[in-house]
């Protein structure tokens, strides 16, 4: 396999607030390789996101702090490098597409002149000219229509699908190494959200980037993704790849995600919902975060006292999962709709 673009090792991220310290984000590690998809996917608050911005130097530092850990670019520590240089890194080598393009993009400012700007500013010898030719070769690509009289309009006036393509031209525009895209379909309509998925597909193949998907929808993951991260309450709880991850989930709560997603391909009489709520990040239950809600640790003692590590599983190849009996779960048809029989 070639060398990761992107390794992040213990990332740990944590925020001051009034009530406590939020836990956002700990012992978080996993590689990005060269035009694979990654997805991540988890519920609101497992720190899919916080992640991501950390590497990127986008989360507010006072009341965010890196605790510790390293995220390695061509070489260099994105966590240790100055203000500068993280500007020149992104929008060039690395961009990200946000959940809602409404509040990513300047309302004052046409749709052309955003996209015009993110290729000036990383290629300075670049003539606006050139740039307004690009820009609509841009649009063209992400499916603007009639991106000549378009790409003079502004955010206001376009649709949320058509603001989705912007950003994801804007993205592109600098044929990045890694993509990063958080929550891309989520404001938009089913049909809308189908198309995004095709537009994300035609970006990659444009660019060939790397890229990060993080979401909360399975189905785009199905759609997308190589390998998945699987987060809990801020850590890591399962990696491998997209098809190991939808049918042989080896760990408690990605079974949960699959019993709780209609699926076409399983005997499902009814959905099968995750029980409980995820805990507060400022007072983690002891032991296995996921305990509380899990059907298979059954009040066993090293459930409650001790945090699962992140381990390969043996024959399972790059197959990690963060539970103490992953090995109990090899044996069990822990197939979508097949985990409601009770205890391991």
């Amino acid at each position: 396999m070639a060398e990761p673009v992107l390794s992040i090792r213990d990332l740990t991220v944590e925020f001051d607030t009034e009530d406590g310290v939020v836990k956002a984000v700990t012992d978080v590690s996993y590689d990005l390789y060269p035009g694979e998809v990654l997805g991540i996917v988890g519920e609101s608050g497992s720190g899919k996101s916080v992640s991501m911005l950390t590497v990127l130097g986008l989360i507010p530092q006072p009341p965010g702090r890196v605790v510790r850990g390293e995220a390695i670019f061509e070489g260099e520590d994105l966590l240790k490098a100055p203000a500068g240089r993280l500007r020149e890194i992104r929008g060039g080598k690395i961009a990200m597409i946000f959940q809602d393009p409404m509040t990513s993009l300047n309302p004052v400012f046409t749709i052309g002149d955003q996209i015009a700007e993110a290729l000036l500013v990383h290629n300075p010898g670049m003539e606006e000219e050139e740039a307004r030719r690009r820009t609509l070769e841009l649009l063209e690509l992400v499916g603007v229509p009639f991106a000549e009289r378009r790409v003079d309009q502004y955010p206001h006036e376009f649709s949320g699908g058509m603001r989705q393509r912007a950003m994801i031209a804007m993205a592109i525009a600098n044929q990045p190494k890694v993509l990063i895209a958080d929550e891309p379909t989520t404001a938009l309509d089913v049909t809308i959200q189908a198309q995004i998925v095709e537009v994300i597909k035609a970006a990659q193949r444009e660019t060939n980037a790397a890229i990060v998907l993080i979401t909360h929808d399975l189905g785009l993951i199905a759609e997308l993704a190589d390998r998945v991260v699987v987060m809990y309450a801020g850590r890591v709880v399962e990696l491998a790849d997209v098809f190991t991850i939808f049918n042989s989930p080896r760990h408690p709560y990605t079974i949960g995600l699959m019993s709780s997603l209609a699926r076409l391909d399983a005997d499902q009489e009814r959905l099968e919902p995750i029980p409980g709520q995820p805990p507060s990040l400022i007072s983690l239950p002891p032991g296995c975060a996921f305990h509380p809600r899990c059907i298979h640790s059954q009040g066993r003692e090293i459930c409650r006292t001790e945090v699962p590590v992140l381990r390969s599983l043996p024959g399972e190849g790059d197959h990690v999962s963060a539970c103490h009996f992953a090995e109990e779960l090899v044996a069990r048809d822990v197939r979508v709709g097949a985990t409601s029989g009770g205890g391991a």
